[in-house]
């Protein structure tokens, strides 16, 4: 019989394997910014914040904090260093310096920010228990933020009747992201893992009922349609 310990791991694998898959979504539009060499309409914020989400739960995930969280640390290292090189990239093709300077501030004031959260959960605080319990808040608060970053995508999809801009399978992905990394929240129980991704799970199950409302009523059009930049849901992948 598996013990509840391996069958996390288990479960934390698979959820590390679709949650790179997720952390991999933009690559398209990415490359495309580089055969271009121009970032067009594109815009950097989803991909601050994910960063700032990716920190928190390595910060969350580190034995002085919240112990046996290892497959937490590592997926969140994986996408952080990804959010990385698509800001890189961002930042070598963009035209404008605001672009950049966007990208520099975001990163420094998350740098910082970090910084304090983590001078104050190692001074303030001086076991796991209380540094879980306020790291853990922060994080949930950023992971929920992410989650619901697609409901101005709902609202375009109910108003236009639709879901020319609500990829199935990155929902999909999106919505089994969240019940795995609950499900590994519920075996060795977790709350903050399990009431940011129950919830991220609800939603994505609500985002894929609204998919298969619309679907039949979406227009089809023509192979040789492009779509701007700035009209593509971009993945901001939410992991814990």
């Amino acid at each position: 019989m598996v013990s509840a310990e391996a069958a996390r791991n288990i479960v934390g694998i698979i959820g590390n394997v679709i949650s790179f898959g997720l952390f991999l979504s933009p690559t398209p539009t990415f490359w495309r910014i580089i055969k271009r060499k121009d970032t067009e309409e594109f815009h950097p914020y989803a991909y601050i914040c994910a960063c700032m989400n990716c920190m928190f739960w390595i910060l969350y995930g580190l034995p002085v904090v919240h112990p046996d969280s290892t497959l937490v640390v590592t997926i969140n290292g994986v996408g952080l260093a990804l959010e990385l090189i698509y800001l890189s990239i961002f930042c070598v093709y963009n035209r404008q310096k605001k672009g950049r300077k966007i990208v520099a501030i975001g990163l420094l004031g998350e740098v910082a920010f970090l910084g304090v959260i983590a001078v104050i959960t190692f001074v303030v605080f001086h076991n796991t228990n209380t540094r879980t319990l306020f790291v853990g808040i922060i994080c949930d608060i950023f992971n929920i933020i992410m989650y619901a970053s697609p409901l101005s995508i709902w609202h375009k999809v109910i108003k236009t009747k639709s879901v020319e801009y609500m990829p199935f399978f990155l929902s999909l992905a999106n919505f089994a992201n969240g019940a795995v990394w609950t499900a590994y929240g519920l075996i060795k129980f977790d709350k903050f893992i399990v009431v940011s991704n129950g919830l991220g799970t609800v939603l994505g199950a609500i985002q894929l009922i609204i998919y298969g409302c619309y679907y039949k009523s979406t227009p089809k059009k023509g192979s040789g349609d492009v779509i701007k930049p700035n009209e593509v849901q971009l993945s901001g992948a939410t992991i814990a």
